[in-house]
């Protein structure tokens, strides 16, 4: 599937909404009269409502979506996951739930926030789509992260949530691994994700503890988040 396609939902609420900065804002001609009031933008109150107009749609849409059902993977060995790091932890999500990587981009907060995971709103292609703090979610401590360096660029992820995609920042992206069946499963039984959100297991990958996340809870927290 297409990364255009993958984010229809998205353009859908897009198209009924006026999205003037595109056309005569910053990211437009520069034509509108009130930007020289507001500077930018996300300053204006025409913006502002139109990011919490999104957000009511995606408590809609969670209300009106069926469940997808989930993939059978009885006769598959491995499971594709993609993982990535928030601070000093490594975390796997499943690829199934990913949408796409994206470049970071500038993430605008709103007036009247409805979680405290929440961050905001960024534009992507255009189009507003919410943006949550996965550290926020996940409880983990915000923590100064470890040593910079010129290889290592922060990112975005999409992932497909109930009421459409989400984008989350996160610190650092390895790559999609295949993990093995048995792996994951005895990372599962040994109880190490009894203390931690959200989690099947901990698991040793690369020389690193991995914290595998259970993606349907996840989701259903990003759900809640945003309704």
């Amino acid at each position: 599937m297409k990364a255009s396609d993958t984010l229809s939902v998205t353009h859908e609420d897009a198209q009924a909404i006026d999205d003037c900065w595109n056309r005569m804002g910053v990211h437009g001609d520069r034509s509108c009269p009130l930007l020289s009031e507001h500077i930018h933008c996300r300053n204006c109150a025409v913006y502002s409502a139109a990011a919490t107009g999104l957000l009511d749609r995606y408590a809609l849409q969670h209300e009106d979506r069926a469940q997808v059902s989930s993939i059978v993977e009885n006769d598959v060995k491995t499971r594709s996951l993609l993982v990535f790091r928030l601070g000093e932890e490594w975390l796997g999500l499943a690829t199934r739930s990913l949408v796409e990587v994206a470049s970071l981009q500038p993430i605008h907060s709103l007036p009247h926030q409805r979680s405290r995971a929440l961050l905001g709103v960024a534009n992507v292609r255009g189009a507003l789509v919410a943006c949550l703090s996965l550290v926020e979610l996940l409880g983990l401590d915000a923590a100064d992260g470890v040593a910079s360096s010129a290889r290592i660029m922060p990112r975005m992820l999409i992932i497909s949530a109930q009421g459409g995609p989400v984008v989350v920042p996160v610190d650092e992206v390895d790559g999609i691994h295949a993990i093995a069946e048995r792996v994951l499963e005895a990372a599962s039984r040994s109880g190490t994700q009894a203390s931690s959100k959200y989690t099947h297991g901990v698991l040793q990958f690369k020389g690193r503890s991995l914290r595998w996340l259970d993606e349907e809870q996840l989701l259903a927290a990003v759900t809640r988040s945003l309704t």
